[in-house]
């Protein structure tokens, strides 16, 4: 009952003090929830409004200099409601509804964006940022340059695949001492797959554990691993030591075990993911000479 309370008191507390959005509608402090999301953030020039992230939300690193808000599917109205918010904005990730509910009961707005991997959600979401950031033609711009920089490397994948063929790819999410998931249909490690010009192994749908009869039968030439808690030459020797069958796969005897950041991965398609698309083609192709892209909306 004393957390009911605190929690009602708070939200009377922020209703009464809730700071004003300016002039022209448009919400001045806002809190995000979503790493890609709370890039696109910056990227539109809206860092100056942040006034709380969620522990996903890492690059550029003057964010994490902010007020943390938790893990975006496990939010805390009591966290948010303290920084004073106009506004939460995030991803259809983002939970639990109960909070969301406590959260738009005290007035703060909450935008649901959507996280499919595909063009036509990054245009949306990033038209309904600009709107609210009231840079609607550098939306305009951002949306161009992705577009741009991702029909370079579809040109280069094309280039390299008259003379080689496609790699097959396993993409795996986790961390150390879990079991790993594979990556399927309609993910992000599965667009990125297919992007620098790989084929992905598993057609289930979303996110599902793999054992390690099947990491051995399916002998991947590459395999991409995307760890919560560890990176490069650690994450890669977790990843054998807890799946023991890989090592016997091609991509372990090669040593292609490609490490990615997994925070590429959250709230859908975000600034960096053309140099991550990169970098696995690097992997993919090792022989082929690297496709530079750059990009203005990088933050």
């Amino acid at each position: 009952m004393r957390r009911v309370l605190g929690l009602a008191g708070l939200c009377a507390g922020i209703l009464l003090s809730h700071p004003a959005v300016a002039d022209d509608g448009r919400p001045q402090r806002w809190v995000s929830a979503g790493g890609s999301v709370s890039e696109w953030v910056v990227a539109l020039g809206g860092q100056d409004k942040l006034v709380g992230v969620d522990t996903t939300s890492l690059h550029p690193e003057s964010l994490r200099a902010l007020p943390s808000i938790g893990y975006q599917r496990q939010l805390a109205a009591e966290g948010i409601l303290s920084v004073r918010p106009d506004i939460l904005i995030g991803t259809e990730e983002m939970g639990p509804p109960s909070v969301l509910a406590q959260l738009e009961a005290a007035g703060v707005r909450v935008e649901r964006l959507e996280s499919a991997p595909d063009l036509v959600t990054l245009e949306r979401n990033l038209n309904l940022l600009g709107g609210l950031l009231g840079d609607e033609t550098g939306a305009e711009r951002a949306v161009a340059d992705y577009r741009q920089r991702l029909e370079q490397q579809a040109k280069w994948v094309a280039r390299i695949r008259q003379t080689e063929e496609a790699p097959k790819v396993l993409f795996l999410l986790g961390h150390a001492g879990s079991n790993p998931l594979a990556g399927g249909r309609d993910t992000t490690g599965a667009w990125l797959i297919e992007r620098a010009g790989g084929r992905n192994l598993t057609d289930h749908q979303g996110y599902k554990a793999i054992s390690n009869e099947a990491l051995a039968a399916m002998d991947p030439d590459v395999v991409v691993v995307a760890d919560r808690r560890l990176d490069g030459e650690a994450a890669r020797e977790a990843l054998l030591k807890q799946n023991p069958a890989l090592a016997a796969t091609r991509a372990a005897r090669d040593g292609r075990l490609l490490s990615l950041d997994p925070t590429l991965l959250v709230g859908g398609l975000g600034p960096r993911l053309p140099d991550g698309i990169a970098a696995l083609s690097r992997g993919f192709y090792p022989s082929a000479p690297a496709l530079i892209v750059n990009s203005s909306s990088q933050p």
